[in-house]
């Protein structure tokens, strides 16, 4: 049975998931919603933790509409792979130890959508249909 014909829809259910959580960070860090350890901690711009929040609400923002996917995603998995670096592996060798798991997730997803492209359902696509 050849499925290739959903892999589209297979790659745009994984951008809008990871973009929407991606997103959600930024949200917490920057507007304090939803309320939690982090919420509002980028407000301080004088930590890491602010360039980060940035990048997570507009590069999530641009992930899961599909706009401008290629170079948010390449933006996004380079923070993530900073912020596994600079913040999760000084703390343990191993991810499951450091916390730092999701990052290397949303690391490695971001970059496999700089490959892929979007998939269906973007704005990047609309251009594109036959």
């Amino acid at each position: 049975m050849n499925l290739d014909y959903q892999t589209p829809k297979g790659i745009a259910l994984l951008r809008i998931m990871s973009g929407l959580l991606f997103l959600e960070h930024g949200t917490q860090k920057l507007l304090s919603f939803p309320g939690g350890e982090r919420a509002g901690s980028a407000l301080a711009f004088d930590n890491p933790g602010a360039f980060a929040g940035v990048i997570e609400l507009i590069c999530g923002l641009l992930i899961t509409i599909g706009l401008f996917t290629r170079p948010a995603a390449f933006l996004a998995s380079g923070t993530m792979a900073a912020a596994y670096f600079m913040a999760h592996a000084p703390q343990n060798f191993f991810p499951v130890n450091n916390g730092g798991d999701a990052a290397i997730l949303y690391c490695f997803v971001f970059l496999c959508l700089v490959i892929t492209g979007p998939g269906a359902w973007s704005v990047d696509g609309r251009g594109k249909r036959k």
